[in-house]
C-alpha cells in the first residue's frame, strides 16, 4: 500500500544551471493538456491499484516547478487531486517554490487547495553565485516571500540551500546560513552540488571552465552546517535535513524508509505493488499514451528480495537515527547481523557506524562518507 504521492510538473521559467531532472522551458508549452493528462493518469492507476490509494499520508508537488504554473492552473490541478486522494488521511502536502513567483494568488490557491507545506528553492543568499548557477530571484524575493507565505497560514516552511559551489567561499557559505537562520523557519535542506550529465554545469566541466571548491572546503563547508545547524536548535535527522521539532519531512520519510508511493506525471518514478517504474520523461509521448487510455509507464522493475535489503539499509542509514533491528528483523524475517555481520564490524572498526541493541547507524565522521558506507551493502545475487 503507497504511503504517498508525487506529482511531477515539469515546466520552469528558467533552467537552472545544476538541473538534471525532467523539465521543460514554460513558453509555448501545452501545460492546461498536460494537467488534463493528469488527471486522466491519475484516472487510470487509482483503478488500477484502488487499494495502494486508500490511506496516503503525504503529497510532493515537485517539479520542474510547480508554481510556474497560473493560479488558475494551480486551482485545477489541486482540485483534480483531490478528485482521486482521500484527503482524511493526508498529514502533510508540500509544494515546491520559486522565492519569485509566489505571488498572493498563487499562494492562497495552495493553501486553500490543501498544500499546507512550501519547500522554497533559495540555494544561496549571495548574488553573484544566484547567477552563476542560473537562479533569477534575488533576497529581497525571498523575505517578500516568506513573509507572505506566513501571512496566508503557512507556518511550515523549508528553504533549500547549496555548498560546493563554482567560487564558493566558506565566507559566503557562513553569510548565507546567517542569513537563513535570521529567518526562523523550521526546516532546511543542504546539499552539496553533484555535477550531473545533461546539465549546463557538466558541459562547462568537461571544458575545464567549471571552478568547484576543493573536496577539503566542501568536507569544511559541510562541518560548519551540521554545527551551525544544532547552534540554532535545528536536528539533523538526516544527512541533508535538519528541522524543529515536529517539522520533519514525512514525504521524505517514506523514500527513507524503502515504502511505496505513487509517481505521476512526465519522467515521474514510483514504487507500488513491490514494482519500481517510470514515466515517459517527453510531453509528447507522455500525454499520447494516457489520452490513448494506458499508464505512461516506460519501465518497470520487480523488485528482488535482496535489492530490498540493499535499499533498506543505503536508504534508511541515510537517516541519523539510522535502521533498528526491530524494522529490519520484521520485514526480512531474519536479523541484519546474518547477511551483514562483517560489513557492519568493518565499519564499526573504521569509526564510520555505531551498532547497539536498537539498531545501527552512520557516525558524524560517516555522515562525510555517506556513499562510500552504503556502498559496503550492497548484495551479489
Amino acid at each position: 500500500m503507497a504511503r504517498g504521492v508525487y506529482i511531477h510538473i515539469p515546466f520552469c521559467h528558467q533552467i537552472c544551471n545544476y538541473c538534471d531532472f525532467n523539465k521543460f522551458y514554460f513558453k509555448n508549452q501545452p501545460v492546461d493538456e498536460y494537467i488534463e493528462a493528469l488527471d486522466k493518469e491519475m484516472e487510470l492507476a487509482t483503478k488500477k491499484y484502488p487499494e495502494s490509494f486508500k490511506q496516503i499520508e503525504t503529497i510532493f508537488l515537485g517539479g520542474g516547478t510547480p508554481t510556474a504554473l497560473s493560479p488558475q492552473q494551480l486551482v485545477k490541478l489541486l482540485e483534480l487531486i483531490r478528485t482521486y486522494i482521500p484527503m482524511s488521511s493526508v498529514t502533510e502536502f508540500t509544494s515546491e517554490a520559486n522565492p519569485d513567483e509566489l505571488s498572493e494568488a498563487k499562494m492562497r490557491a495552495l493553501f486553500d487547495g490543501g498544500v499546507n507545506r512550501l519547500s522554497m528553492g533559495v540555494q544561496s543568499f549571495d548574488q553573484e553565485l544566484l547567477k552563476k548557477i542560473g537562479r533569477t530571484h534575488s533576497n529581497k524575493h525571498v523575505y517578500e516571500t516568506i513573509a507572505l507565505a506566513k501571512k496566508v497560514g503557512f507556518r511550515n516552511i523549508s528553504l533549500d540551500l547549496m555548498y560546493g559551489l563554482p567560487g564558493q567561499t566558506m565566507a559566503q557559505w557562513k553569510d548565507t546560513l546567517e542569513k537563513a537562520f535570521a529567518l526562523d523557519l523550521p526546516h532546511f535542506s543542504a546539499y552539496s552540488l553533484i555535477v550531473e550529465p545533461k546539465t549546463i554545469f557538466y558541459n562547462q566541466y568537461t571544458k575545464g571552465k567549471l571552478h568547484l571548491p576543493t573536496e577539503d572546503l566542501e568536507a569544511d563547508m559541510y562541518d560548519v552546517l551540521m554545527n551551525q545547524m544544532e547552534a540554532h536548535g535545528l536536528q539533523q535527522y538526516e544527512i541533508s535535513n535538519f528541522a524543529q521539532a515536529g517539522f520533519s519531512s514525512k514525504h521524505n520519510k517514506i523514500y527513507w524508509e524503502n515504502d511505496e508511493y505513487a509517481g505521476f506525471g512526465a519522467g515521474a518514478h514510483g514504487y507500488l505493488a513491490g514494482v519500481r517504474y517510470s514515466n515517459h520523461g517527453p510531453l509528447k509521448k507522455y500525454m499520447e499514451t494516457v489520452n490513448a487510455g494506458e499508464l505512461p509507464i516506460v519501465y518497470e522493475h520487480v523488485v528482488t528480495e535482496n535489492e530490498k535489503r540493499e535499499e533498506q539499509m543505503f536508504l534508511g542509514l541515510r537517516k541519523i537515527e539510522g535502521i533498528t533491528h526491530t524494522i529490519y528483523e520484521e520485514k526480512f524475517k531474519e536479523s541484519m547481523h546474518v547477511r551483514y555481520r562483517h560489513v557492519i564490524e568493518n565499519l564499526v572498526s573504521e569509526g564510520l557506524l555505531e551498532d547497539d541493541p536498537k539498531g545501527i547507524r552512520l557516525t558524524r565522521k560517516g555522515r562525510f562518507v555517506g556513499n562510500e558506507v552504503f556502498q559496503q551493502f550492497l548484495l551479489e545475487d
